[in-house]
């Protein structure tokens, strides 16, 4: 089958792509929420599937389909399984799904108002490299709930935490604590969301709780967040 054939050459890092979305996805249909699958299929292509086609895509779906049915486990209902699929691209199928379980999802990366949510997913994060600098939000909107809040992205706060290695970037001590086996350090935005400030790696540090509540709160904290510029050299100003 010539759709099968062309999907034959996939890479693990793409096979693992594709899994990742997929389970995105039936999360979110277990949950109640809609999926839109002709968009998560152009997110895909314009990412780390960039190279396949619109039909690859949606065929690797089905065989994921295929092999989750297969497993007795669930499946998204707008993917009917493929016959026939291979058995080298079963047993590829089968290694993403194992390593799915401990991998963030395209959701983990998603970014949210919500405290808690937030803090979950960039927790999931920082136990894995982020070996490249996130882009963020230049400019986070406001939501209303119950209060004010901004919508952030939780690779932001992750990457920040990672690269603080444990100490304070606003007094240079270690944490004064962990927290589930890892350093607790808050990510504070230097120039405030209320006061039009992005969350971008450029406008956020790790600090301890102290350093945190001088930020905000002590008669010096003017002077003491100029002293972060100088201190943090990957933070602008204009951010």
């Amino acid at each position: 089958m010539d759709t099968e054939k062309s999907n034959n050459d996939w890479s693990d890092t793409e096979i693992q792509a594709a899994v990742d979305a997929y389970l995105g996805m039936l999360k979110r249909e277990q949950s109640g929420q809609p999926i839109n699958k002709a968009y998560e299929n152009r997110v895909l292509r314009e990412g780390g599937l960039v190279a396949r086609t619109k039909g690859s895509v949606e065929f690797r779906m089905q065989n994921i389909s295929t092999v989750l049915v297969d497993l007795g486990r669930d499946r998204i209902k707008g993917y009917k399984p493929a016959k026939n699929v291979g058995a080298n691209v079963v047993r590829s199928i089968l290694k993403a799904l194992d390593a799915a379980q401990d991998n963030p999802t395209a959701e983990d990366f998603a970014p949210t108002a919500d405290e808690i949510t937030l803090e979950q997913r960039a927790s999931k994060l920082e136990q894995r490299p982020l070996n490249s600098e996130p882009k963020g939000i230049l400019q986070p909107q406001q939501t209303t709930a119950t209060s004010k809040s901004y919508i952030r992205a939780p690779e932001v706060r992750a990457w920040v935490r990672q690269h603080a290695c444990g100490i304070c970037e606003g007094c240079g001590l270690k944490a004064p604590f962990e927290k589930d086996g890892r350093p607790f350090l808050e990510v504070h935005h230097v120039k405030h969301l209320a006061h039009n400030g992005s969350d971008r790696i450029s406008n956020a540090v790790a600090l301890c709780p102290n350093c945190h509540r001088r930020c905000h709160h002590s008669s010096d904290r003017d002077l003491f967040t100029s002293s972060l510029y100088e201190r943090v050299k990957r933070l602008s100003r204009e951010d």
